[in-house]
């Protein structure tokens, strides 16, 4: 899969499924995606709210750099917040 494609699906799942986490499983990070994922379970989501935020904040920062930047910084770097 090529960057352009990894920043688009993940930027996309970010925005949608961010509340979730999913976006971090996505690209590969694990223990960030679990942590999303059970803030929003465990406070029976009330705190999703809060997390959807977070997630919708990282798909527009991932959609906005480009494909270069954003392999570098996520897939290499593994920069795993904002």
């Amino acid at each position: 899969m090529t960057a352009m494609e990894k920043k688009l699906v993940g930027g996309f799942l970010a925005i949608w499924l961010g509340c979730f986490g999913v976006h971090k499983f996505y690209l590969g990070y694990k223990t960030e995606g679990m942590i999303m994922l059970l803030i929003s379970v465990l406070s029976c989501f009330m705190l999703s709210g809060v997390v959807a935020v977070i997630g919708i904040i990282e798909g527009i920062i991932y959609l906005c750099k480009d494909n270069d930047e954003f392999h570098k910084t996520y897939i290499e770097n593994k920069k795993g917040w904002f």
